[in-house]
């Protein structure tokens, strides 16, 4: 999908793009995630599966960089990010991954155009206005560009948050439960967005999620279920 146009995919087809080798995780001598080994490829968009309490969350903060799993590794185009120190992640992360939180986390000071632009800035250490105006425009936000935060709708801020996200033009676009809180239409809208955005920009999706709605636009899926609870 990607074109020499797009410096932060080089060398995207050597190997896959996340790979877990052992991946566990435990909390208070508990084990909360059991994947073992998985992989994903670039362009082989993921939807990640399960109820509350089966470790999604876990499993989208080690792939982040945020968390170190107990036991196995996870690597991101080839690294180690649970091997990294601090700030190793948050290179890895900068260079590689675009996030979609469950909450925007826009900030509320600066207007749409401001945040992508300091998205930019941290990741890239440039800003490029056109590709931001461009950006904007894909996601159907022209009219709210110099629109704050809290002067967005539900929908338009999430757009900005998906546009946040992809400004950076990352390999990997990690989004939390994007479509808990929407209705039917408005959560079918979301996704084919995302896949829209990703198609353009030369992204790969993992979308973890407990919403059944979105499974069948999902070819690779990861299903996860909470391990048993230890016994007294």
């Amino acid at each position: 999908m990607s074109g020499p146009d797009t410096p932060n995919h080089v060398n995207n087809a050597a190997g896959p793009l996340v790979e877990a080798r052992g991946l566990s995780h435990d909390r208070s001598g508990q084990c909360v995630l059991q994947i073992g080994d998985w992989q994903l490829n670039s362009g082989a968009h993921a939807l990640l599966l399960g109820p509350s309490g089966s470790g999604k969350t876990s499993f989208i903060n080690i792939v982040t960089g945020l968390l170190t799993p107990t036991h196995g590794d996870l690597l991101v185009a080839g690294e180690a990010m649970s091997a990294l120190p601090p700030a190793g992640r948050d290179g890895l992360r900068r260079r590689t991954i675009g996030l979609v939180f469950q909450t925007l986390r826009l900030i509320p000071a600066l207007s749409v155009t401001d945040n992508l632009a300091l998205a930019q800035q941290l990741a890239l250490g440039s800003v490029d206005r056109a590709a931001i105006a461009q950006m904007i425009d894909r996601v159907g936000l022209s009219h709210r560009a110099a629109a704050r935060p809290r002067q967005l709708s539900q929908g338009e801020g999430q757009r900005a948050a998906i546009a946040r996200a992809l400004i950076t033009r990352p390999r990997l676009v990690v989004a939390d439960e994007p479509t808990s809180a929407l209705d039917d239409a408005n959560a079918a809208r979301m996704i084919d967005l995302m896949f829209e955005v990703a198609a353009a920009t030369g992204a790969t999706l993992l979308v973890a999620t407990h919403d059944g709605r979105i499974a069948e636009r999902f070819a690779n899926r990861l299903d996860l279920v909470a391990p048993p609870a230890k016994a007294a």
